[in-house]
């Protein structure tokens, strides 16, 4: 299993995306956290080496296990922590080896190319200051098989 972090920076209408060469998807920049970092020390990182954006008082958003299913069998599981904030310093790199950057408006996701999940959440997390959380199962493909949301406060009760 592995641990991923990414972050939603918002800047008044927009946001800060990396599209994908491989799909051509819209995500949220972020990366895989390494041996010994915390969820919060790998954001930062990850954001900061493919943005040159320093990021300002991340807060966790989202909680989410993607699962990969062919058929009925599990074929991969990882965790992705979002996190989202509004105040970064430094200068935006021209080129990014992950993909290209851009300020995006937020009322164009949903014309852009993402993965159904990530559309899901990302609209979650733009208009609302809460942490959602829950389960999002594709096929090897990244063809959305199911969502199920869930409540970490419910499940701490």
């Amino acid at each position: 299993m592995q641990i991923v972090a990414n972050c939603i920076l918002r800047k008044g209408d927009q946001l800060l995306m990396l599209q994908k060469p491989r799909r051509g998807w819209w995500v949220a920049p972020g990366g895989k956290v390494e041996i010994g970092e915390s969820l919060l020390e790998a954001v930062v990182r990850e954001f900061q080496e493919e943005t040159g954006l320093a990021l300002i008082r991340p807060e966790l958003r989202g909680v989410f296990t993607v699962l990969l299913q062919e058929g009925e069998e599990l074929v991969d599981h990882w965790m992705l922590f979002t996190f989202y904030t509004e105040s970064f310093t430094g200068q935006l790199n021209t080129i990014c080896e992950e993909g290209n950057l851009e300020w995006i408006g937020i009322d164009t996701l949903e014309h852009r190319p993402m993965a159904e999940g990530d559309r899901i959440f990302l609209k979650h997390i733009v208009h609302h200051p809460t942490v959602l959380t829950g389960k999002f199962t594709y096929t090897p493909d990244y063809e959305l098989l199911g969502w199920k949301p869930e409540s970490i406060l419910r499940a701490l009760r």
